[in-house]
């Protein structure tokens, strides 16, 4: 009697383990990707030092490449959750590890000297390439579109510069991974602004029109002037002071256009 008892208690909790019985024949149409952004980080360190950061438990990443050679190694399932964007906003979605695919990449930033200036190091041309293929590949499966690459600091502005002035963004929208504002249209707004800048007010509303978290109270405050420079530093990199300017404004003017 105890044996058939054992035996019963045993099928009842393999039933158990195995789970709901679940009828999978049917699809809805309303889904779409749980990574809706990718966010692009460098590592401020070296390949062994980011590895042994990125494999802990504190910080994470989706992916990251070396340097060179341009290895890219897969850190986090692309499914689950990686802890790279911290505190962050963009397009009004806070919080951004929950909806973002992060990729660091193999540099070590900047470095002070001794007037206190910042001495950028630029990014290897192998690990771009080898970014631009990852990239195309993450926003095929995912049915991402241009403007789903981000850089740290336009989510977190605050608080963050990376990728810093000299990755080269441009690279990217020459590969048709994100948007950039058309050259003539650009220097025919610059034309315009010369003559008469926008108030604070203007580059407030245009910068949360691309996806920046923004004060919109009209003041130039030092909040403000962060998400302008990092808005300069994309867009702009030889002059990111976070100073509202004509050529500032002419790029948000024709990025607002861009189909």
């Amino acid at each position: 009697m105890k044996a058939l008892i054992l035996a019963a208690l045993a099928v009842l909790l393999a039933g158990c383990a195995s789970g709901p019985r679940i009828d999978t024949r049917y699809t809805s149409l309303g889904q779409d990707s749980r990574a809706q952004f990718i966010v692009l980080h460098y590592t401020s360190s070296d390949l062994s030092r980011s590895l042994e950061i990125l494999k802990g438990n504190d910080v994470s990443s989706h992916y990251l490449i070396g340097e060179a050679p341009a290895t890219i190694y897969r850190l986090v399932d692309e499914n689950r959750r990686a802890w790279h964007a911290g505190e962050s906003q963009w397009n009004g979605r806070t919080w951004l590890n929950s909806s973002s695919i992060g990729i660091e990449l193999v540099n070590r930033g900047y470095i002070e000297d001794a007037q206190g200036r910042r001495l950028w190091y630029p990014y290897s041309e192998q690990q771009i390439d080898a970014l631009i293929v990852l990239l195309k590949d993450i926003m095929q499966r995912h049915g991402l579109k241009p403007g789903a690459v981000i850089g740290h600091s336009d989510i977190a502005p605050q608080r963050k510069v990376d990728p810093g002035p000299l990755f080269p963004w441009t690279r990217l929208a020459d590969a048709g991974l994100i948007a950039w504002p058309d050259a003539a249209t650009v220097e025919r707004q610059r034309s315009l602004f010369a003559q008469q800048l926008p108030d604070v007010a203007w580059f407030q509303v245009q910068l949360a029109r691309q996806g920046y978290k923004v004060p919109e109270h009209g003041h130039l405050d030092l909040e403000t002037r962060n998400v302008i420079a990092a808005f300069q530093m994309k867009y702009r990199p030889t002059r990111f002071d976070g100073e509202p300017d004509a050529e500032t404004a002419a790029l948000l003017a024709a990025l607002a256009v861009q189909p």
